[in-house]
């Protein structure tokens, strides 16, 4: 982590205590959570909420605040796959309670076989012989209903595990996307990166990282409203993952902030990437959907870092943040790869 990272993070954190201790919410994590949620502004929608409950002069609460992260924060994934979890239980129960009946019948019709042998082995009149038959025919019927129900409870099972495993791989691809930008999310980009890194490694390839940021955010986010800037964070999101290919990841960093993976592509590749990217952006006409007024063009800032031998994911992911904060400094509007890095930050 930068410096930069982590006095920004630090920053958030102590606004996050400040408005729990002023407003005398217990800091618990999940309030916690809410106010440091509230604190970096990546949830507009929750901004939109508690600055419209500090404007009306409401005093915040408990309540409030559960009801707050109830609203905006709880996820209804592990509820689903707890659902999905029961449903799995409730089969496999099936299952064995149709295996355990089969195998019950199948030990009595052993059984009937056993005593039948015996009696065989002795003298058997014509009445026994008959009686011995259809008892044993009657055994057979039963044991070929139970393996009818047992095969019935098996292909209803199969069909339920295969329904099972397409509703964890929604669960499991939706827990990794960013909700508002419908992009890859934090967690998202930090395994896609552990991987790319990896594979990197492996076959020997070149991998690079894209950071970026949209400049005067906060600025017109504040001038414009919060559902403009939604606006403007779900099209630098599309315009990013319209622009990168194949096994290339694009990902919402935080807040405003946003990262392309790019394997197999060297420096000098990335940097083409990221100017196609930035020119993309700031060609990018916006308007306000309500009024059709034209609010301008937004522009953004670029850093590129590519992989080296001591890397960790860390280490790569701090020179790609340097190079954007080297961009952010030089005017914004810019792309910083780590070749200019060292005379940037020199000069």
């Amino acid at each position: 982590m930068s410096e930069q990272e982590y006095r920004r993070v630090l920053g958030y954190g102590n606004a996050a205590f400040d408005l729990l201790k002023r407003s005398s919410i217990p800091p618990y994590p999940n309030f916690y959570e809410l106010l440091y949620t509230y604190a970096t502004g990546v949830n507009p929608a929750l901004n939109t909420r508690i600055n419209e409950i500090f404007r009306q002069g409401h005093s915040p609460t408990v309540n409030l605040a559960e009801a707050l992260y109830n609203e905006f924060l709880k996820s209804d994934l592990d509820e689903r796959i707890s659902a999905v979890s029961e449903r799995m239980h409730a089969r496999i129960e099936a299952v064995h309670d149709a295996i355990d009946s089969a195998m019950v019948t199948a030990n009595a019709y052993s059984g009937s076989l056993q005593a039948a042998r015996g009696d065989l082995e002795a003298e058997v009149t014509p009445e026994a012989l008959k009686t011995m038959a259809e008892r044993l025919l009657a055994e057979t019927r039963r044991m070929q209903d139970t393996n009818r129900h047992l095969e019935m409870k098996l292909e209803a099972s199969r069909d339920d595990i295969a329904a099972l495993r397409r509703d964890l791989e929604n669960v499991r691809r939706e827990s990794l996307l960013d909700p508002l930008t419908k992009i890859s999310n934090r967690k998202s980009f930090d395994e896609g990166l552990a991987a790319a890194i990896s594979e990197a490694r492996r076959d020997g390839l070149p991998l690079c990282l894209l950071l970026l940021d949209i400049d005067s955010f906060k600025k017109f986010n504040d001038t414009h409203g919060h559902q403009t800037g939604d606006q403007v964070l779900r099209l630098v999101a599309m315009t990013l993952k319209s622009n990168i290919k194949g096994k290339d990841l694009a990902a919402r960093y935080g807040g405003e902030e946003f990262a392309a993976i790019l394997p197999h592509t060297d420096l000098e590749g990335a940097v083409i990437a990221a100017e196609n990217i930035r020119k993309a952006i700031q060609a990018k006409q916006l308007l306000k959907r309500s009024t059709n007024e034209k609010l301008g063009r937004i522009t953004a800032s670029f850093g590129v870092a590519m992989l080296r031998d001591d890397d960790t994911a860390s280490s790569l992911i701090d020179r790609a943040d340097r190079c954007l904060y080297a961009a952010k400094h030089a005017g914004r509007n810019r792309v910083v790869s780590e070749s200019e890095l060292a005379n940037i930050e020199a000069a």
